[in-house]
């Protein structure tokens, strides 16, 4: 940063931020100036060829031959020895050459650590440094964890080989006897938690308290992932990339490009049962809409669309929100005319999928047990989660790269693909899975993605094609997929292990091999087929926000998929990126959208989730030097009040109800005993209130300023965007504005007025603000002032800013009384370019504003006051229901 016009140097010395470039012979003084200090300085040096003066060849008036020769040798030399160092100085290091997301710090000494195409140079630079090469066989480990290493590798060795041989003396007895057995098909049991599929035994001793993900592996390399004695919902899930940068995963959801991720954490229930009984276990766990038991949502009960909403449990009288859920019905058989015209033809069951987040798993499946057991007949409970996994992806890039992957194929041979494939592949040209029919669901079986990779792009329509974008539009408006029946494979158990049971890699290489160059191996009747459903969501209302594709499949199928749809070569240049937890958080945030569990404190998942962030941020507190952190106790809010109000690291809604404070202890680790724990754990003292019952609540306030007031445990979810500027950071406190004052304040450290809030609105907003009385005028001008003089008064008279935070005329923060909730999300967002957060309110205090406002005839209800934790300025921010 360049120093500022009035700052003088110190002591005389013209203070610099940069050295200037070191001394150098090739270098003049009056040369240096032209360039930027240590920039393109050695590229300089490199380039600038010495030569000798004309003079050195003369003698005495006569040109001297032998001196004029070794003049120009001279300069042929200086010549030379510039291009070779030239080239040089250009030239990039093997590891250089390499995209970030494949940079190591290994990579320097370890030539296996780049790709292919470029060790053969880096060897050669090695060798050329005279720098140690390492071989990983000739490696001796380091320290006590190393030979300990060794040693378990060597036993495993040896135990590896033993059983090869006794599999090959199986395998010659198994083929003399002609008879080849099969692993048998995994048992679920009805009603009660099944247990995930037993890993290896290289990777079991890893897999005793957590479960690994079916792309474990591949993100363990190149994701940041929780930590093994602490998982995430029992799952080791990716928190985040191990690139440094956010910036490309934001291009590629909105701009160009596409992000995956690997959402098999999220837990499948199946139900199965009569219609009618289903329909009632439905209706008691929320799902109580009078369109979806109506003839419009008859194509959501035919399997042909998706329903999303919160499921709601019913205690003491009343109804608890758990959480966001996705339920899909299993699409009915067409039955055969034999079949219809039949009376004693048995009725099948229906199934139904329901997906819900691993937080709240639990508290879904005890509910959803609980009203099964009471239908008669009963209807069958089963636990899914380790049969079905899911892959979500986002971006302008993500139907092209499905359509990449997923070759659509027949489900008996000799027949041709179904309607929903056909549909599948006419997607090609969509790049916004929202442009699609609402909640819209595709079900058919694709091909093994090994036999066709690599991936190779797809032909797109020409986008300046009328013709083809209006034929597409026609498609997407009548939607053939509703006039055929989905396929109905993924619900059926058997179609599912069968789907599970995918050839080795070395036949899939044996195939390749034998097949032509550059085309792929030919489709066998063996061949399985993987039973996948398609469907999008919309992460908000707008038309032109990017939807969401989520691919369901077998668990055991799902890394085939994701290997392909990682190495597809989008047609906008490089492949789809991945995600983790922090990426999907983000773009919720950037969406305007809140993450289920964290920016539901109210629920119980977010409760939990809060008192685990609580510690976090406290321990990361507590581990700050005391000069160095904030002293709560300290904090200066203004008027003679001094300390920050609860805990500064925790959103302390307890505080502002009432409730005694929790002992956060210290964590304990998850042990097989912990569902049995989280069933007798104390229930969350909050409750949550859905966006549409904050609206019908500001509705009544707005009809009746005298309407009842629900109770102070019940918290709404709002959006909150800044006036002007600032940035909210998660436990800011949100503050409503404060009453107006019948008389003004007495002395400079009265409570702030409502009318000093609401002078710092723009005018760009359509209303007039009104004066702030502590805010400095203009003084009238004189009429006896000179023109210069009364136009400069004029003008700064027009243009005076409103004041700032480090005037004395700021308004302070409300008192205790006006706060009303805190931040559970807050940054800066890069899809506005501005400050956003998502925060939790009570809504007994937000109606009380919204009533005080009523009454005193303004429009300022939705106004309110943003404060960070530890910090003395507020910020003027509007809230909105998410």
């Amino acid at each position: 940063m360049a120093p500022k016009p009035g700052d003088a140097p110190r002591d005389g010395v013209n203070s610099k931020k940069r050295k200037d470039p070191p001394p150098s012979s090739n270098l003049k003084s009056s040369n240096t100036k032209q360039f930027h200090p240590n920039k393109r300085v050695k590229a300089y040096v490199a380039r600038n060829i010495s030569s000798q003066p004309a003079d050195a060849a003369l003698k005495n008036g006569e040109l001297d031959l032998p001196a004029f020769l070794k003049s120009r040798e001279f300069e042929i030399k200086a010549m030379e020895d510039a291009m070779v160092k030239t080239k040089k100085s250009l030239n990039l290091r093997a590891f250089q050459q390499m995209p970030r997301d494949l940079r190591r710090r290994t990579a320097s000494h370890n030539v296996k650590r780049v790709p292919k195409r470029i060790q053969k140079k880096h060897a050669h630079e090695l060798k050329q440094d005279n720098a140690p090469l390492v071989d990983r066989n000739k490696r001796k480990p380091n320290g006590s964890r190393g030979r300990i290493r060794a040693e378990t590798a060597k036993r495993l060795g040896i135990l590896a080989a033993k059983k090869k041989a006794e599999q090959k003396k199986e395998g010659n007895k198994k083929g003399e006897d002609g008879i080849q057995t099969r692993s048998p098909r995994p048992k679920i049991r009805m009603g009660k938690l099944n247990d995930p599929q037993k890993p290896k035994s290289k990777f079991r001793k890893r897999q005793v308290h957590k479960s690994w993900l079916p792309t474990h592996l591949w993100h363990a390399k190149r994701a940041t992932m929780t930590e093994p004695a602490k998982p995430l919902w029992r799952f080791a899930i990716p928190i985040t990339s191990t690139e440094k940068s956010y910036r490309p995963t934001h291009r590629a959801t909105g701009a160009r490009g596409a992000v995956a991720w690997d959402t098999s954490y999220l837990s499948t229930i199946g139900l199965e049962g009569t219609a009618k009984n289903a329909e009632k276990v439905l209706k008691a766990i929320g799902v109580v809409e009078p369109s979806l038991w109506e003839e419009r949502g008859q194509k959501w009960r035919d399997g042909k669309r998706t329903w999303s909403g919160w499921l709601s449990r019913e205690h003491k009288g009343q109804r608890i929100q758990i959480g966001p859920a996705i339920i899909m019905w299993c699409p009915a058989e067409a039955k055969s005319p034999e079949q219809a015209g039949s009376i004693s033809a048995k009725t099948p069951n229906s199934r139904l999928f329901i997906r819900v987040h691993p937080s709240a798993f639990l508290e879904t499946w005890t509910e959803l047990l609980r009203v099964s057991k009471q239908q008669r007949p009963m209807v069958l409970t089963i636990d899914l989660r380790f049969e079905i996994g899911s892959i979500q992806i986002t971006g302008p890039g993500s139907t092209e790269a499905l359509l990449g992957i997923l070759q659509p194929i027949s489900e008996d041979s000799g027949r041709p693909i179904s309607d929903h494939g056909q549909v599948f592949k006419s997607l090609a040209g969509v790049t916004n899975s929202s442009a699609l029919p609402l909640n819209a669901l595709l079900s058919f079986s694709v091909s093994d993605p090994r036999l066709r990779y690599p991936p190779q792009r797809i032909t797109l329509p020409d986008p300046q094609d009328q013709n083809a974008s209006f034929a597409q539009l026609q498609m997407l408006s009548s939607w053939p997929a509703d006039e055929s029946i989905p396929s109905p494979a993924l619900f059926d158990r058997d179609a599912r292990h069968k789907a599970t049971r995918l050839p080795s890699q070395k036949a899939i290489n044996r195939r390749k091999s034998l097949a032509k160059p550059g085309a792929y191996p030919d489709p066998v009747e063996t061949d399985p087929s993987i039973p996948i459903m398609l469907f999008t969501s919309r992460s908000t209302s707008a038309s032109s926000a990017q939807g969401v594709w989520t691919l369901m499949a077998p668990w055991k199928c799902i890394l085939p998929i994701w290997y392909g749809l990682m190495h597809f070569p989008l047609s906008t240049g490089n492949n789809p990126r991945f995600g983790g937890i922090q990426e999907l958080r983000q773009t919720h945030f950037e969406h305007g959208m809140p993450w289920f569990p964290a920016d539901y404190p109210s629920t119980a998942a977010g409760h939990a989730w809060e008192a685990e962030e609580m510690k976090k941020r406290e321990a990361a507190w507590s581990r700050r030097p005391k000069g160095k952190r904030v002293e709560w106790a300290t904090v200066d809010l203004g008027a003679k009040r001094k300390g920050e109000i609860g805990r500064g690291w925790a959103c302390d809604f307890e505080k502002l109800v009432g409730l005694p404070v929790e002992d956060m202890g210290k964590p304990e680790q998850e042990t097989e005993t912990d569902l049995k724990k989280l069933s007798q754990a104390p229930e969350c003292p909050f409750e949550q209130v859905s966006a549409a019952s904050l609206r019908a609540e500001l509705l009544a306030v707005d009809k009746k300023l005298d309407a009842p007031l629900p109770p102070i445990t019940h918290l709404a979810t709002i959006s909150l965007t800044p006036v002007t500027r600032g940035v909210a950071y998660p436990c800011a406190r949100i503050y409503r504005l404060p009453a107006e004052l019948s008389s003004p304040p007495s002395s400079e450290n009265s409570p702030t007025t409502r009318k000093e809030w609401l002078a710092l609105l723009p005018a760009y907003l359509g209303q007039k603000a009104p004066p702030n009385p502590k805010k400095s005028t203009i003084s009238r001008i004189p009429l006896d002032a000179p023109l210069p003089q009364r136009v400069r008064l004029l003008a700064q008279s027009l243009i005076q800013p409103p004041p700032s935070e480090n005037d004395e005329c700021y308004p302070l923060v409300p008192d205790e009384e006006d706060l009303i909730g805190f931040v559970t999300t807050g940054e800066f967002n890069l899809a506005e370019g501005k400050g956003r957060a998502i925060g939790s309110v009570i809504l007994a205090k937000v109606l009380e504003a919204v009533r005080r406002d009523g009454k005193c005839g303004g429009n300022f209800g939705r106004l309110c006051i943003v404060r960070n934790a530890g910090e003395r300025v507020g910020r003027l921010a509007t809230w909105t229901s998410v």
